[in-house]
């Protein structure tokens, strides 16, 4: 996705994914994509720690699989996890059967009832299976674009003063491609977003 908040259009297509929370309560919900890797997830940790915040991790389980003690820190230090599938396949380019074997494997590592789909895209009979599973799908109200070669850590954290809103979803990822950005972006966001009063939730 290229765009920071998603259309209505997308939200019609997957009705009963949360795409936001509640627009009435002064909270936000941060995640992380695509870890747990050593280059990128400790810093991260670190750095909730600093602020005193709690996020949610949505992992793929190859990388769980890899680097257990990193997911063990995560749920040590009372983060929550959710399911990015086992090597963060895309649903377009898979049979529906494949795809849900896939989140079955990195369910064996994760188990959690969250589930978000790599790229925020899937089949309709995917959701819809995946719903009766008795998985929660989480999207995102902005996506903060960290992994994008166009924007640097600046832009990313302009995304954040700009979109962010009551009940937000804010999507950031553990990845080699946004670590860099995010040694000045995470902690400049957490200390705006404090400073506005925000409370930080994560999903049951």
């Amino acid at each position: 996705m290229i765009i920071e908040q998603p259309s209505k259009w997308l939200r019609w297509i997957y009705p009963n994914a949360l795409w936001r929370m509640n627009p009435d309560e002064h909270a936000i919900y941060l995640t992380f994509d695509d870890g747990p890797i050593p280059e990128a997830t400790p810093f991260i940790l670190d750095t909730l720690k600093e602020f005193g915040v709690k996020a949610t991790f949505f992992m793929v389980g190859e990388n769980v699989k890899r680097h257990p003690e990193l997911y063990k820190r995560i749920i040590d230090e009372g983060h929550k996890v959710g399911n990015h599938t086992y090597n963060h396949m895309g649903c377009m380019k898979h049979l529906v059967r494949t795809y849900l074997q896939n989140i079955d494997k990195a369910d064996e590592l994760i188990h959690s009832n969250l589930f978000r789909p790599p790229h925020g895209w899937m089949w309709t009979t995917s959701y819809r299976r995946i719903m009766r599973k008795g998985y929660k799908i989480v999207m995102w109200d902005l996506v903060t674009r960290d992994y994008s070669h166009n924007l640097n850590a600046f832009d990313i954290v302009r995304n954040i003063v700009l979109y962010t809103r009551n009940g937000s979803i804010i999507t950031f990822h553990d990845s080699l491609k946004s670590i860099e950005k995010l040694q000045y972006a995470l902690p400049a966001s957490l200390r705006y977003l404090k400073e506005k009063g925000y409370e930080f939730k994560t999903f049951e």
